[in-house]
This record gives structure tokens, sequence and C-alpha cells, in this order.
């Protein structure tokens, strides 16, 4: 906790001389001598009143006056608070191995049909956008809070060659850039400065593949610059084990090798027998804070989609707390107050 005006930290002075001046008054009271009768008759009609009771009003009056001390030098303190305005960047695997069918009716369908869920399950003021990547990758779409943008862009992605893991992380890193000046882009070649070791921005990237790096830029280079920006990268490995499926996307175009319209290019020819390269995966969400998740089906696609922390992102915010300290010494004045009028009332 830090201190605004620390200089107002002198009035505790005024503690040690208030506790001088209540035991001088105590000490000054002048005894009465009043003749009785009978001394136990005296003791009988004396109240009862304990030490603490005595002194206690005091004792919280002093605690008030420091409480309220304290408020004046305007302390300050370092909290993470939710935030509403959240980016999340889905960055999905459009290779031709994601036409395979061993997820009925294919990879790719099921995991727009999980996408989408997913967007509809997210708040309005959540920012969301998507990145494909196959041989490269590109903005799809540019984090919007437009839903039906973004059910535009997921249902139009198809398919093209080879596995950019790498490169799907760098541009979902632009994608956070566009929206927010904090981020440095990657494209952009300037450095960022790195944030606080366990401290990240509202924004998290989602990665989708169903295979292995082959091309571009190592994953786990990506995954550092995400590090350096402050951006969680989750994780999903999708598809079953030993697939030997025949490939279901079509032809949609010529050229295999460019995105047309949305993500151009069709599968064909054989099954793709490349598996996942889990532990590069597990890698990259370890050293980025997030998480790795394996779903082999569109349920349990469904599942990690929802299960993904989005509605938990909090930024550091440093927030003044004077207030709290001024809200204990109003409460133990008032406490003192009660209680002495109600153990010395008045005559």
């Amino acid at each position: 906790m830090n201190l605004l005006w620390p200089g107002f930290l002198y009035m505790l002075i005024l503690i040690p001389v208030l506790i001088l001046a209540y035991i001088l008054i105590l000490r000054r009271r002048k005894p009465f001598a009043v003749r009785y009768s009978s001394l136990s008759l005296v003791r009988a009609a004396l109240p009862k009143q304990s030490q603490w009771r005595r002194h206690l009003p005091f004792a919280l009056f002093l605690l008030a006056i420091s409480s309220l001390t304290v408020a004046l030098t305007r302390p300050t303190s370092t909290i993470k608070v939710p935030v509403s305005n959240s980016t999340i960047i889905l960055a999905i695997d459009v290779s031709r191995s994601m036409c395979s069918t061993d997820i009925l009716p294919s990879r790719l369908e099921a995991a727009k049909s999980a996408a989408l869920t997913f967007v509809k399950s997210q708040n309005a003021t959540a920012r969301i956008g998507i990145v494909a990547f196959a041989g490269f990758a590109a903005v799809i779409q540019p984090p919007t809070t437009d839903h039906e943008l973004l059910e535009t862009a997921i249902k139009n992605l198809t398919t093209a060659r080879r596995t950019a893991i790498g490169e799907g992380i760098l541009k979902s890193l632009d994608a956070i850039a566009e929206i927010d000046d904090s981020v440095a882009a990657p494209s952009s070649g300037s450095e960022p400065v790195p944030l606080p070791k366990g401290e990240y921005i509202p924004a998290i990237v989602v990665l989708l593949t169903d295979g292995a790096n082959n091309t571009g830029v190592p994953p786990l280079s990506a995954a550092q610059q995400s590090v350096d920006r402050g951006v969680r990268v989750y994780t999903i490995g999708f598809g079953t084990s030993h697939n030997s499926s025949i490939p279901n996307c079509g032809f949609q175009s010529q050229n295999n090798d460019a995105f047309g319209g949305s993500f151009g290019g069709g599968g064909g020819g054989g099954g793709f027998t490349r598996e996942i390269d889990e532990e590069t995966l597990k890698q990259v969400a370890d050293l980025t804070g997030g998480t790795y998740h394996l779903a082999a089906s569109a349920t349990e696609l469904e599942d990690v989609f929802i299960n993904l922390p989005t509605q938990l992102m909090t930024i550091t915010q440093t927030t003044e707390v004077s207030v709290i300290f001024a809200g204990i010494g109003a409460l133990l004045v008032t406490f003192a107050i009660m209680l002495s009028i109600l153990w010395h009332p008045l005559p």
C-alpha cells in the first residue's frame, strides 16, 4: 500500500498526547467526602463497573482517530478488478486435415459449430475476433461485438494446405493490437514492454488445431511474444487418435494455397495421419499462463469452449482506498459514543 499524502501521518502524534491528557484528567478528579451511617448500604447501592467498560469508549475513539488520519494520507492499493470489455481471439486451424470425418460431419464443421455456440454464449460487451491459419495466418474478422459478423466469418471458413501454429498466434496478437494501443503488434517489429510476471491484459487467444506445426514461426517463439505482451493462450487439440477417415471438405477453389473469400481451398485425396502435437500445445499454454485441452468429439469440444475462463478476466489497477479507512473511523466513533451513553449515562 502506498500513500499519496504521507505527511498527514505526523498527525498520529496526537494519539500519545490524547492518552496523556486522558490520564491527567482521571488523576485530577477531586474526591468527595459524604458521611453515611452504614458502609454496607453504600456498597450495595454503588453500581458495579469493570475497568474495561470504563476505558473502552476512549480506546475506540483513539482507534477512530488513527483510522481517519490514515484516510487523510490517501492510501492506494493495487488490486485486480474484473473487466467487461475483454477481447477473445479464436484462432482456428483450417489445414486440410480438418476435413477428416473421424468427427462427423467433419472436424472443420464440428469446430465451426462449437465456435458458433461459444460466440452466442458470450456477453454482448465481449469483443471476439476470428483468425484462421493453414500455411499462413489471416485475420478473418477483427475483434467485434457484432455476433452476425462473427457467425458469417466462422461459417465461411474453408481449408488450405499446411499448418502454421506459430503464425496463428502472432496474427492473433496483431488482431489484439488493432484495438489495444498498449499492445505492440508483432508485425510492426516494435519491442513490447514486458509485463510483470503473473500479470495479463484482458485478452486471450483460444487456439484450436488438429495437427503439428510444419511451416512458419515455431510455436514456442510465438508463445514467448505472447508472454511479453501479457496475453494468455489456451490451446485445444482436436481430433481422434490414429485417424484414417476420408476427407470431406469438397473443392471450392482452383488455388489450394490461397484464402479465397474467407479461407479458400479444398481438401482432397486420402486420409490424414499426422497426430496432434500435444507436447508443444501444452508448452505454449503453460508458457503463456493458459491451459491445454484435448477434445476427441464434437461434444467434448463444446464443453471445452464452455469452460474457458472468459468471464474471469481481470486487470490490475491502482485504486485509492481512503474511503475504507474513513468508513472504519466513522464506525468506531459511532460505536464509542453509543457505548459511552449506554455505560455512562448523563444524570
